[in-house]
Order: structure tokens, then sequence, then C-alpha cells
């Protein structure tokens, strides 16, 4: 089992407030997450955090996130676009990218893969399953797979 520690923080792009609280919610008391949560609520501040630009070029704090879960719909730079940046940036292309969208699209999940997406994940609409989803996602990103450093 990988022990994540303190330093390794997850980044949520995410427009929708009940859909973040949900996640972090489900994060914390279901599972008692220690790591930092860092929201960014449109894809250029997403962007900004992952480069440290603008509001964020001082931050020292933490390095990149060890995982980002990115929602597709968001007005502005979409997460379409932001994955499709994350990807072709040395920097950050090995960051794992966790697409959690209401797009059940075929188009969407087949370009956010060509993209380099390493999960796509359709956001269940009941509460229940939102939670079990993203403990499912927990589980494998935080006990299974072996994280880059």
């Amino acid at each position: 089992m990988l022990d994540l520690n303190m330093s390794q923080t997850i980044l949520i792009v995410e427009d929708n407030d009940d859909d973040f609280e949900a996640t972090e919610r489900a994060l914390f008391r279901k599972k008692n997450l220690s790591n930092p949560i860092v929201r960014c609520r449109d894809g250029q501040d997403a962007l900004d955090y992952l480069n440290r630009d603008g509001q964020y070029a001082s931050r020292d704090e933490h390095g990149p996130p060890s995982l980002i879960l990115l929602d597709l719909n968001m007005p502005g730079l979409d997460g379409r676009q932001v994955l499709k940046r994350i990807k072709q940036d040395d920097a950050l292309c090995k960051i794992p990218v966790v697409v959690m969208t209401t797009s059940t699209a075929q188009e969407d999940i087949d370009a956010s893969y060509r993209a380099g997406a390493n999960t796509y994940v359709h956001k269940p609409i009941y509460w229940n399953d939102f939670v079990e989803a993203i403990l499912r996602l927990h589980d494998y990103w935080f006990q299974i797979a072996v994280l880059p450093k």
C-alpha cells in the first residue's frame, strides 16, 4: 500500500460547488485523507496554479499535485483544453489526470484518452453513487497505483 505524505497534493478542478463539496466530504469523512486539497474553479486558474503564475507565482507550500481531478465542462478554458496543455508540458505530463464529468458522450471519452487522460469517470447523479465512485478512485490511486514523484 502506498502511504502518501502531506506534501502530495490533490488538485480538484471543479466549477460546481456541490460537486466539489461532495468530493471533499467523501475523501475526508470516509477516508480520513490527510493530503492537502487545492481547488481551482476554472481551467485558467488550474493552469496558473500548476505553472505558478498569477496569484500562485509566489506559492511554495507544495510542489506539483500528485493527482488532478478534472471536470471537462467549465466556463472559459474548459477541461479538454487544460488536459491537452498538461499532457503537452514536460514538467506536468507525468501527473495523473482523472477526468470527472457529467458527459457520457463517446467523443468526450475518446478525446480525453487521446489527450492523455489517465482515467475517465462519469459523475454519478445520486449522492451514494457519487461517494462510492470517489472512494473507489481513492482506493485505486492511493492504495494500488504507484504515483510519480
